[in-house]
Formats: C-alpha cells, sequence, structure tokens
C-alpha cells in the first residue's frame, strides 16, 4: 500500500520549536558535528553559514571539522562553533578513522559531504561511519555522489541516516531518470527510503520527506533560494535539530519547513534576486517566532 502525502500540523512545528526551561544548559540540546569541505570547494563563509545555521536551529554546540589545509581560512569566520582539523592531502581530509573517531566524540549528531569533490577517499570515511558508529547522520552533496557509488551501505548501517538529495542527486542514489524522479518524486522517495531503511527528504518547490511508511510534502520557500549554499543551509538547520530532537520523518520535515519559512521572509527583505543563503540563516528566529505565535 502507497503511503499519503501529508503536511505538518501547527502542533507538530510547535512541538519541535516549543519554548525551553530557563534552567537549561547547551548540554541539553546536543553537540554535533559537520564534517565536509575540500580544497577544490573550501568555501570558508559558506562552510559558517553551515554551522551558523545549526546553532540558529537550536543545537548547543557544533563541531566544524575541516582538511587541516582549510583550517585557516575557516577559523576568522567562526565565532560560536568550534574547529577541528582532519589529517589532509592535498586539501582533501583521508580516512584518518583515529581523527574521526575525536571529530564525532561525544556528539549527537552528524552532517556529512558539504563540499566534497570527486574522491574515492570520501566513500571510505562514508564506509567507516556508516558501518562503525550509531549516531544521526545527514548525508548532502558530495555525500551523496559518494553514496551513489555504494547505495547498499545503507542496508548495512548502524547509524539512522537522512538523505537530502535534489532531483539529479536522487537520480544518481536510486538509478532512476531523472524525469522518472520528477514525474512522481513523493513515491520514488518512499520507495527508496523503505527499501534502504532510512530518510529521504527529497529537495524541490514542494519536498517530500518520508521514511518510506509516511511522506511530509512541504510548500513552503520561494525563488530567492535558488542560490549557492541554500541546501547547505537546511543540511546545518536539520544536523542542528537533530541535536535535540529524533531522527524521524517528522523532524527533517520540519527543519525543511523552517528552511522554506525562513527562506520566505529573506525573499521578502532582500527579493528574489538579490538574495543569498546567508540572509536564510539570519532569518531562522523570525522563522521560529512566527511559528510559535501560528503566523503561517
Amino acid at each position: 500500500m502507497k503511503p499519503e502525502e501529508k503536511e505538518l500540523s501547527l502542533s507538530e512545528l510547535q512541538e519541535a520549536f516549543r519554548p525551553r526551561p530557563r534552567d537549561c544548559h547547551k548540554g541539553s540540546f546536543g553537540y554535533v558535528t559537520l564534517l565536509g569541505g575540500s580544497l577544490a570547494y573550501s568555501g570558508a563563509a559558506k562552510l559558517a553559514n553551515l554551522s551558523a545555521a545549526s546553532l540558529r536551529a537550536g543545537c548547543g554546540v557544533v563541531r566544524l571539522a575541516v582538511p587541516a589545509e582549510l583550517a585557516g581560512a575557516v577559523a576568522p569566520y567562526l565565532l560560536e562553533s568550534t574547529l577541528c582539523a582532519l589529517p589532509d592531502e592535498g586539501g582533501s581530509a583521508l580516512c584518518d578513522k583515529g581523527a574521526i573517531d575525536r571529530a564525532l566524540d561525544g556528539v549527537r549528531a552528524l552532517g556529512i559531504g558539504m563540499g566534497w569533490e570527486e574522491n574515492p577517499v570520501y566513500l571510505e570515511i562514508l564506509r567507516y561511519v556508516l558501518t562503525e558508529k550509531t549516531l544521526p547522520v545527514v548525508i548532502d552533496a558530495g555525500g551523496l555522489n559518494a553514496l551513489s557509488r555504494e547505495t547498499c551501505l545503507l542496508n548495512h548501517t548502524a547509524c539512522s541516516v537522512i538523505l537530502t538529495p535534489h532531483p539529479k542527486e536522487f537520480s544518481r542514489l536510486s538509478g532512476l531518470a531523472v524525469s522518472a524522479v520528477l514525474e512522481n518524486p513523493a513515491q520514488v522517495a518512499a520507495e527508496f527510503a523503505r527499501r534502504h531503511r532510512c530518510v529521504v527528504l527529497l529537495k524541490g518547490a514542494d519536498t517530500h520527506v518520508t521514511d518510506g511508511t509516511e511522506i511530509y510534502t512541504v510548500r513552503r520557500g520561494g525563488a530567492g533560494m535558488a542560490t549557492a549554499g541554500s541546501g547547505d543551509v537546511l543540511t546545518g538547520i536539520l544536523t542542528g535539530m537533530l541535536g535535540y530532537l529524533p531522527p524521524t520523518a517528522k523532524t527533517a520535515a520540519c527543519a525543511a519547513y523552517l528552511a522554506g519559512l525562513a527562506g520566505e521572509i529573506a525573499e521578502a527583505e532582500n527579493t528574489d534576486i538579490a538574495m543569498v543563503a546567508s540572509d536564510t540563516v539570519r532569518a531562522i528566529p523570525a522563522a521560529i517566532k512566527r511559528i510559535r505565535a501560528a503566523d503561517l
């Protein structure tokens, strides 16, 4: 039986972003790691946007893990986040298991693959993380491209995995033509999620989030979000929320909703032409206020 599409209710959204007790501390909402970047796609400010999005989405601490050669370029952009330099070769992180263990020590969630170029070492890193770790993992961008070469890893993972592809990335993962993905995105995503025991967040004008048994359709966002780094911001938001929420389709759908609503607010202020991804990050607090006030 095919799962039916549904939208998040106001109560589900407000529960995800409910007010916090006065006696909480940063450990209450989790440490998370964002592991990405390469010399080819260094984007120091872009990586900093990722960590800022995670913090704005409510986790306690963000650890940004990047190749050592990029650490000096990224450091000036980081204010609240911590930096973890990974052993590298030519600006690409090595599959140094000890260094990866240190980068993941004590964290509740990992976002991985942002800013990765084509390099076989990244599949090695993914293989190690997915088979040896038990934390929730969000895989995006270059991480999805690496995974597409060995999708069967998803069937042997100890992690809770959330994939965040756009249609072309999903085409590589699934083996379906892009046209087939666009023809019925919700159902093909649900079938893939069911077969590989993961959550799929398939991005688009309408975003479909599914674990194979339920499908949330998120209809927020605008043309201004069609700009470099918007996907990274979503990954940052989702990874940040996994610091304090379970790795479910509902949590991923709430992250997509928050990113889309923040994008709409940013577009209203900056126009659909002039808007950039960091505008969405800055609009996250306003979006949370609107969710809490039921101003949707």
